[in-house]
């Protein structure tokens, strides 16, 4: 059931974009960022508790919880620089596969109600490219007409294959509704597909503003890209060797070790992050002040996390010495 918080009106054609948690939180970081950055007001809420089996319990405070549904909410935004205004559904969590065709009859019902001219959808796609490179963007549309604009602008068209999850399979059923889209889809480095991507994020923002119009200030974005791009090479480069540039392919173990490290860090505020890898580069020129260092990953309990990053540093010390 949509429980509307505010009534709004429009005379223009409207676009919607839905998004839900995926791979990279490719899509839900766009969609987020272009709510906050159009401040798009929240205007309903779909309840939907009977379609969420909870699967885990919450402990607060020594008690235990059943967790609330996952929430699913609709912004508007009229838009100021084109002609179309903009509709954005953001869901907290996929339904069970056998509720999907209920979760997405529910949202076709607002889209309906605001006569939704286009739905567009996102996702990442998992590939085996360096994080340094820049992600391409694939598309899939519902028909030819979406589909020659896309062709016009520097997307690659994805001619076969699949999209798991309500972000590929929520434009499919609503195309079977009547409703026109396409899904945008960023690479992602095959070895960073658990950790959060703003690169491929803003890949898919600037691909939208060109097939949209929708004009929106990406600087945010780009400053976390960059940020993240720093935080993978640092760890990347602990993996080198001084006899070596690692030109060789990142092996299984190596990714592990990377993913690990960079869920570690997600949990840290930035300046604990700052102070770790300060004291990493201290400790690189004088292990004496490797026990500080420890130090502070027992602090943050993230040690376990950095463990062969931090041992790493004394095999390396043994290299020079002979």
């Amino acid at each position: 059931m949509v429980k509307f918080r505010k009534k709004i009106t429009t005379e223009n054609p409207v676009i919607m974009v839905a998004a839900w948690p995926g791979m990279g939180s490719v899509a839900l970081k766009a969609a987020s960022y272009l709510k906050d950055a159009l401040k798009a007001q929240e205007i309903a809420e779909l309840e939907s508790k009977e379609l969420f089996f909870p699967n885990d319990a919450w402990i607060d405070n020594g008690i235990l919880k059943t967790p609330s549904a996952p929430e699913g909410k609709f912004y508007f935004c009229k838009n100021k620089t084109g002609n179309e205004d903009l509709v954005i559904f953001i869901g907290q969590a996929q339904p069970s596969p056998e509720k999907n065709q209920k979760y997405v009859d529910e949202i076709m019902e607002i889209a309906k109600k605001f006569k939704i001219a286009q739905i567009y959808t996102f996702a990442a796609m998992p590939a085996p490219i360096d994080h340094l490179k820049e992600p391409d963007v694939l598309a899939v549309a519902t028909d030819k007409k979406i589909l020659e604009n896309l062709k016009k602008l520097p997307t690659k068209i994805m001619s076969s294959g699949q999209i798991g999850g309500l972000n590929g399979l929520f434009l499919a059923m609503a195309a079977q509704a009547g409703f026109n889209g396409a899904c945008l889809l960023a690479e992602i480095p095959l070895y960073a597909v658990q950790i959060e991507n703003p690169r491929a994020s803003l890949a898919i923002l600037e691909t939208l503003s060109k097939l949209t119009g929708i004009k929106v200030g990406l600087e945010q974005l780009q400053a976390q890209a960059k940020l993240m791009q720093e935080e993978i090479e640092r760890l990347i480069d602990y993996l080198k060797t001084p006899e070596e540039e690692l030109s060789r392919p990142i092996t299984e173990e190596e990714i592990e070790k990377i993913k690990n490290m960079l869920a570690a860090q997600e949990k840290l505020p930035v300046s604990a992050k700052n102070k770790i890898e300060e004291l990493f580069s201290l400790s690189k020129n004088n292990i004496t002040r490797a026990s500080e260092l420890k130090q502070e990953l027992d602090k943050w309990g993230v040690y376990k996390e950095y463990e062969d990053r931090f041992l790493d540093l004394f095999k390396k010390k043994q290299k020079k010495e002979n």
